[in-house]
């Protein structure tokens, strides 16, 4: 790959504090609590919600494109606990009755209406999500997988039922930074 510069990001352990700037981590909680702030704190008020098992095949561990969703929460985890890999930066939506860009960052109209500054390179993260828990993305983190070293994994998905269809902008690391991330773990 010719001009292609590949960065190799540590993944960092899932847990509450570490990703609380991309979401949230969600564990095991008692039988008979009540909802509060261990829950998953959704948004789906913008359309159909869809609950679902994803089959995944191939995802090695490695991404050069970056996805967000305006419209929704979006939570994921793998059934049976199994390791994974997410690679992540915070939201970068702009609100478009306050677009006054004086910082010099490029801001791009998305094909889904809203405005956006593409994630930069240095804000990619990656985390490690491993056991009984699920990751719950805030409404509008870029995010790249899941990823994992087997040949296939299941997931459970919670997003919208168009979300992929009307809501899914990408960034794309290769094409327009020359960047493929490879995870170290």
């Amino acid at each position: 790959m010719e001009g292609i510069r590949v960065l190799t990001l540590k993944a960092i352990e899932a847990t509450p504090s570490t990703f609380q700037d991309y979401g949230q981590v969600v564990e095991a909680s008692p039988d008979g609590q009540e909802f509060g702030p261990h829950d998953a704190q959704l948004d789906l008020i913008q359309g159909t919600p869809r609950f679902y098992i994803m089959h995944i095949e191939n995802r090695s561990l490695k991404f050069s494109s970056i996805t967000h969703h305006a419209s929704v929460t979006q939570c994921l985890g793998s059934v049976g606990g199994h390791v994974w890999y997410l690679g992540v930066a915070k939201s970068s939506i702009v609100d478009s009755n306050e677009i006054k860009d004086n910082t010099g960052k490029k801001i791009v109209q998305s094909r889904s209406g809203h405005s956006y500054v593409p994630p930069n390179i240095e804000d990619v993260q990656v985390f490690k999500v491993a056991g009984s828990k699920f990751l719950k993305l805030n409404r509008g983190t870029w995010h790249a997988g899941p990823l994992f070293k087997a040949n296939s994994m299941d997931f459970y998905n919670l997003e919208l039922s168009n979300t992929n269809v009307i809501d899914h902008t990408t960034h794309y690391f290769k094409k327009d930074n020359g960047v493929v991330f490879l995870i170290d773990e």
